[in-house]
């Protein structure tokens, strides 16, 4: 190389070098320092040191940037159709029955999402570790959005009820029973372990967006045209299923053909049961949220305690995602490195204390406050659960693990609002949410002893 043109290249490199250490983000001082060091003739072990120190973000890569934008995309269609399904249920039960009559319909809704991922639980999970995933997720994408048109047709005509209302939740809860196990086994696969949990925090956060404009959405559309949500919704799982179908075939961990189908489906039970850390987490988050679930309430709230109606609804049902967004954010940047069990223990006792005091409220601003801080709370158990399960289970038997966990996580909120609108029935509301929210802190207490594997789990790093 000419003398002129070597200087031009030393120039160049050490302007690069400059520019990296001075105004670079963390991710691209990474991409510019592994740059400069080829240029400089670098071997392979450095670069791949380099990687190591300052790992690449989850959205380099393709796959999971679709994967992330149809999970957003179905959060904010599901949490649409779930708060506008709920109006419509309480509205028409309204018509012709007390608030308290009208309460248990609002549980007998949650019944129905929840008793088929219940009874499919073992199957959901077999599939998505036996079968491609993306295909259920497409498969279960499209069925929901025959579910939206279905909804916002008969809306549009005059002629809901409740009959197709809870035809609608059943088919959702079969949909959603075998969705969340292969979309949750699915982004493990479209990222390095490394990043994994940020991985993981990110797609909270694509959940939690979806949570925070979903309902408000819904709630803001229906005010302006009743058949409007399901529309919108419709469109957005079509969106979702379109994303999901550019994404590429990913290799799986194929499953042990030795042993047979049934006893395949209760290897996820089986690990579960066996790692007590994992156990701890997802009991724990099963029956602090089953029994400080105040959600289910909140149609209640809007209309007959705080006087909101259906726009204040869909803010009340954003409000926990508010918070838990704000956590989810902080995780992507601070992800946990320790103490993980006694934080998730005390986000529990948070989350119960917050459940309390919105129960007892009766200003908006308060209850607000009151449902985002609870929200940013159970956000940590949520990532804690999480990040311990895509963590430590190996990716043969993430299908049958998370469908578990789903059944826990359902479990919690689908069966939670039934026991909410059930107890709501029995000794009203704002006594039936107080008493849950004590319950949740109860429940932290006891798990703190149940459970000292928990108390003292330190990190995510549990052997497989």
């Amino acid at each position: 190389m000419p003398i002129g043109r070597k200087l031009i290249a030393a120039r160049s490199r050490d302007l690069l070098s400059y520019a990296a250490g001075r105004y670079a983000s963390p991710y691209l001082r990474s991409s510019l320092a592994t740059l400069i060091h080829s240029a400089r003739g670098g071997g392979a072990g450095i670069t791949r040191a380099h990687a190591v120190q300052n790992p690449p973000h989850p959205f380099s890569f393709r796959d999971f940037r679709l994967f992330w934008i149809a999970r957003l995309a179905t959060t904010l269609a599901q949490n649409g159709m779930v708060v506008v399904i709920g109006w419509q249920v309480y509205d028409i039960a309204r018509a012709s029955m007390a608030p308290r009559d009208a309460a248990l319909w609002l549980g007998l809704i949650g019944l129905a999402q929840f008793l088929p991922l219940f009874a499919l639980t073992l199957v959901t999970g077999w599939a998505a570790d036996r079968l491609d995933r993306r295909v259920i997720v497409r498969l279960c994408l499209g069925a929901q959005l025959i579910c939206a048109a279905a909804l916002g047709t008969l809306t549009h005509a005059g002629q809901m009820s409740l009959t197709p209302l809870f035809v609608v939740a059943i088919v959702l809860g079969i949909a959603r029973a075998f969705y969340a196990p292969a979309q949750n086994a699915l982004g493990p696969n479209l990222v390095p372990r490394e990043i994994l949990p940020r991985a993981i925090a990110l797609g909270a956060i694509a959940s939690r967006s979806g949570a925070i404009a979903g309902p408000a959405v819904g709630g803001y559309l229906y005010a302006l045209a009743p058949f409007a949500p399901y529309a919108f919704d419709a469109l957005l799982f079509a969106l979702a299923f379109f994303c999901v179908m550019l994404i590429r075939p990913v290799a799986v961990t194929a499953m042990s053909r030795q042993l047979h189908p049934w006893r395949q489906m209760l290897e996820g039970l089986h690990y579960i049961r066996r790692n007590r850390v994992v156990l701890g987490a997802i009991s724990l988050d099963l029956f602090a949220v089953l029994l400080g679930g105040a959600t289910a309430m909140l149609p209640i709230y809007a209309r007959d305690i705080l006087h909101v109606g259906a726009a204040g609804l869909g803010a009340l049902r954003a409000a926990p995602a508010v918070g838990a967004l704000v956590s989810a954010l902080w995780f992507t940047y601070r992800p946990l490195r320790s103490d993980i069990g006694v934080k998730m223990l005390m986000a529990v006792a948070i989350y119960g204390v917050a459940t309390v005091v919105f129960g007892l409220s009766r200003m908006m601003p308060l209850s607000l406050i009151c449902l985002a801080v609870l929200g940013a709370a159970d956000m940590l158990s949520v990532y804690v659960r999480q990040s311990l399960i895509q963590m430590s289970t190996p990716d043969e038997m993430r299908g049958r693990v998370g469908a578990v966990s789903t059944m826990f996580v359902s479990a919690s909120n689908e069966l939670g609002e039934a026991e909410s609108g059930f107890l709501a029935a029995l000794i009203g509301p704002v006594a039936a949410v107080v008493l849950g929210g004590g319950g949740a802190v109860v429940m932290a207490v006891l798990w703190a002893r149940a459970f000292p594997e928990l108390r003292e789990a330190r990190n995510f790093d549990l052997p497989k």
